[in-house]
């Protein structure tokens, strides 16, 4: 079997996938997975504005979803540990959806091509 390149290991570590539609556990978002990074990888700026009580580890896996909200459409970045499955079985509506995947289907979007 050859080993598994970095990409593989990821997927295989990470609770959630590409595709998968998700939604924050504390604030009213949901939104589409795009990419993963196996921890942390975003700004010390961004984490220190996250308040202190409620600041993620940084050795979890964060996600790159295609969020939106009641108001609007934006990119987040959000720990795992902040993250459940939608069980609403709904698509989401962001615009940049059909650049990267395909037609909902089975609560999931297909990937039309790997980001990394």
């Amino acid at each position: 079997m050859a080993p598994m390149g970095r990409n593989e290991m990821i997927k295989a570590e990470a609770k959630y996938r590409l595709g998968q539609v998700v939604r924050h556990r504390r604030h009213p978002f949901r939104g589409v997975i795009f990419d993963i990074d196996a921890e942390f990888a975003n700004t010390e700026e961004w984490y220190a504005a996250i308040p202190e009580e409620a600041r993620p580890r940084k050795d979890q896996p964060f996600y790159h979803l295609l969020a939106e909200n009641d108001q609007s459409y934006y990119v987040a970045y959000v720990s795992e540990q902040n993250l459940v499955p939608d069980e609403t079985g709904e698509p989401v509506d962001h615009p940049d959806l059909p650049d990267l995947f395909g037609e909902f289907e089975n609560g999931q979007y297909p990937l039309h091509f790997q980001l990394n």
